[in-house]
């Protein structure tokens, strides 16, 4: 029995990586604005989804695209978000993706939302990304030059400081 060849991608680049990679031009929208006057929880999980759509599609080829050509994509296992600073109607910023860590099937990223106007981190992102075959419903690992893209920018990355985010605990803190 035969392997069958590797796909090529379809998008993305093979590197060197921005560190971070950052997306920007982004805007808080009417929409996402609630009744305290300011964007809604919900919309900063929308905010850094597309820009990490942006990240997987456009730097490391493993979004949209991919998911056309091979029938295989990322599904978020879980999601970590810490709120930093409000985000106001009409404010602009961006978000900076780093790469934590990966192995054969998942991702590890950290992103940092940035105001446009302060320059202040206003909210983070930790979020774990599985590949799944969309015929079996399965993990299944990436194609090997996806892990070697995963690689280089995680290579890449290795020079950025750890955020004080990175695998905080949900919980209340007593005084002893």
């Amino acid at each position: 029995m035969s392997e069958k060849p590797e796909q090529s991608p379809v998008s993305g680049q093979d590197g060197p990586y921005p560190a971070p990679v950052e997306i920007g031009g982004l805007t808080v929208v009417p929409d996402w604005i609630d009744y305290n006057g300011h964007m809604n929880v919900g919309y900063y999980g929308i905010a850094f989804d597309r820009a990490s759509d942006v990240v997987l599609s456009d730097y490391l080829g493993v979004g949209v695209e991919h998911v056309e050509a091979t029938g295989q994509g990322p599904y978020v296992l879980q999601s970590h978000q810490h709120y930093l600073r409000e985000m106001t109607l009409g404010e602009g910023f961006s978000v900076r993706f780093r790469l934590i860590d990966h192995d054969a099937k998942r991702l590890h990223l950290f992103g940092d939302m940035v105001s446009g106007r302060t320059g202040e981190v206003t909210a983070t992102q930790e979020v774990m990304v599985m590949n799944v075959d969309h015929a079996t419903g399965r993990s299944t690992p990436y194609p090997g030059w996806a892990i070697r893209r995963f690689a280089r920018m995680k290579a890449d990355h290795a020079g950025l400081a750890l955020p004080g985010q990175l695998a905080a605990t949900l919980g209340l803190r007593r005084a002893k």
